[in-house]
């Protein structure tokens, strides 16, 4: 039970860190030239990181397989993270192995940082993945209060005949106060 706090944080931390990288600047140019535009930042980084980010948040309210599911699917999307840097990299050593007149013309570049960071909370948020998923029946769960309402038919007084609080308790429960066909 005490895991479910730091599993979470740990997981959210991690696909924010990533989705933060994935929209900035990968490659830096250091002299003028044409930048190859599939270098410069991480669109499917970023689109993966806020998939896990907000399967992070759907493990804060559901529970049993549900959350176990989408802890996984929290982890895969971590996954993809991982692939797209090294489809970076595979693409940055592409262009210094080849002739660079061809593929990089006269630009010089750096790459800067944010694909590491990207890494680095992609790995975090696989390890968190891991452990939502071996660890979620032992987490707690939220009430079943918050659950929708239940089909149960209550008797129901015409609407003339209901105090103030009898609609409210009504809304609360999911009926419409003004039908009396429930």
């Amino acid at each position: 039970m005490r895991s479910f706090g730091p599993t979470v944080i740990a997981g959210l931390a991690g696909a924010a860190l990533a989705a933060w990288a994935g929209s900035n600047e990968w490659v830096k140019v250091t002299a003028p030239g044409p930048m190859p535009a599939d270098l410069n930042d991480s669109p499917a980084t970023t689109g993966l990181a806020l998939v896990a980010l907000a399967a992070w948040g759907v493990v804060l309210v559901t529970r049993g397989l549900v959350r176990r599911l989408v802890a996984a699917l929290a982890g895969l999307a971590g996954i993809g993270v991982v692939v797209t840097f090294f489809g970076h990299a595979g693409i940055d050593a592409l262009g210094r192995a080849v002739d660079s007149e061809v593929v990089w013309g006269e630009t010089q570049h750096a790459t800067t940082p944010w694909p590491y960071l990207a890494l680095l909370g992609a790995v975090v948020t696989v390890a968190a993945a891991v452990a939502g998923v071996r660890l979620a029946p032992s987490w707690p769960e939220m009430g079943r209060k918050y659950d929708a309402p239940a089909d149960a038919k209550a008797e129901q007084k015409p609407l003339e005949e209901q105090s103030t609080i009898d609609v409210w308790k009504s809304l609360d429960e999911g009926r419409d106060p003004t039908s009396g066909d429930q």
